[in-house]
């Protein structure tokens, strides 16, 4: 497929985002909308009220069988037996060096049924990597008749409840199935902005209906990529294709946390490995003096040398400056450090322990 917009791919929701006059542009073999009403407004919005967003190009996949016996429990990182039915987990398809493949969201819809929500533009590859790795169960790519739905905000509970007739009592990582006209609906209270938030999947026919009554809510307004993008920087959350690749581990990304080592997975003997040779590589967080703000590529310098580079980078509306993440060879991360662009920015940039913003109602 080549990277026109003639040959992308478009969401059940394209015509509502033409229709409030989005500006659209490709993302991960996509069309997608970036802004409605622009950028910081929609971040703004999402920070004070409620924001919705079009996640539907996001990949699904839906394994039913016995999850120890196919091999389900080593193809990824989370502990599913120990799951309960109605809850999720963050966690990684990982490669034989440790790599990761991808980040996911593994949803545990029964003690026999999962869905797993991968990334766009490497999902195909995901589900090849996951269908070589079991030799039981049936894996199914859903993606096609599943949209998204995300709703992210303070005042987000509130409107789920209005649209969907009750305000759901989900505890944060936990979701429920549910109903709208008649349609099958899963709400999970899970999200990418650090605000209070519900991510809603739907068949894709059912999608229209679903975004305009949310949309129809004057506290909530449409936001696009643009927007997201800044919202999961504030929260320092690592962005597939720009912080974390297949070339790289969970551990230099500063994502231990999401590894069970209780449990044998592929990628665990290559970590262990890592663990006691060190990192080949070591994840910074900063901040820029001003409203500056470093961009994925720059490079980044130690006393005039070059021991890293920027993976994302954005000015926070929040923080009222540049805010970026990288990563730098080991020891580097304690020394001053500049970031430039080779030519005429030169950023001398402030270390920092994420999340930049912490005032978020995720929690709530």
């Amino acid at each position: 497929m080549t990277n026109t917009v003639e040959a992308l791919r478009r969401t059940p929701l394209y015509e509502e985002h033409l229709r409030l006059g989005a500006r659209m542009g490709p993302f991960g073999g996509w069309e997608m909308p970036i802004s409605y009403s622009g950028i910081l407004d929609e971040h703004g919005h999402c920070r004070r009220s409620a924001a919705i967003f079009d996640i539907s190009h996001m990949g699904e996949f839906e394994f039913r069988g016995d999850i120890a016996a196919a091999g389900m429990e080593a193809a990824v990182t989370q502990p599913l037996e120990k799951m309960a039915p109605g809850s999720c987990r963050y966690g990684f398809i990982l490669n034989r060096e440790g790599g990761i493949v991808d980040d996911l969201i593994i949803l545990k819809r029964s003690e026999r049924k999962l869905m797993l929500v991968v990334n766009a533009a490497p999902a195909a590859g995901d589900f090849e990597v996951l269908r070589e790795r079991l030799r039981g169960g049936e894996l199914e790519d859903i993606s096609a008749a599943t949209a998204k739905i995300d709703l992210q905000g303070p005042l987000s509970r509130a409107v789920v409840g209005d649209v969907f007739g009750r305000e759901p009592e989900l505890r944060y990582f936990r979701f429920l199935e549910t109903a709208f006209s008649g349609e099958r609906v899963l709400i999970c209270r899970a999200g990418y902005t650090g605000e209070l938030g519900y991510e809603i999947y739907c068949p894709p026919a059912a999608a229209p209906s679903i975004w305009r009554a949310l949309a129809a809510d004057p506290r909530v307004k449409p936001a696009g990529l643009g927007a997201r993008d800044i919202l999961r920087l504030e929260m320092g959350y690592s962005l597939y294709g720009s912080d974390i690749d297949a070339a790289t581990s969970p551990l230099e990304a500063g994502l231990g946390a999401f590894l069970n080592f209780d449990k044998e997975f592929v990628g665990r003997a290559a970590l262990e490995e890592e663990k006691n040779r060190g990192p080949r590589r070591v994840k910074v967080a900063f901040t820029t003096p001003g409203r500056r703000a470093p961009r994925s590529h720059y490079r980044i310098e130690a006393a005039g040398e070059p021991v890293g580079t920027v993976t994302s980078g954005t000015f926070s509306p929040m923080l009222g400056c540049g805010i970026g993440m990288g990563f730098v060879r080991p020891g580097a991360e304690g020394e001053p450090l500049t970031v430039t662009d080779g030519a005429a920015v030169r950023l001398e940039v402030r270390p920092v322990t994420l999340p930049f913003y912490s005032g978020g109602s995720l929690r709530t």
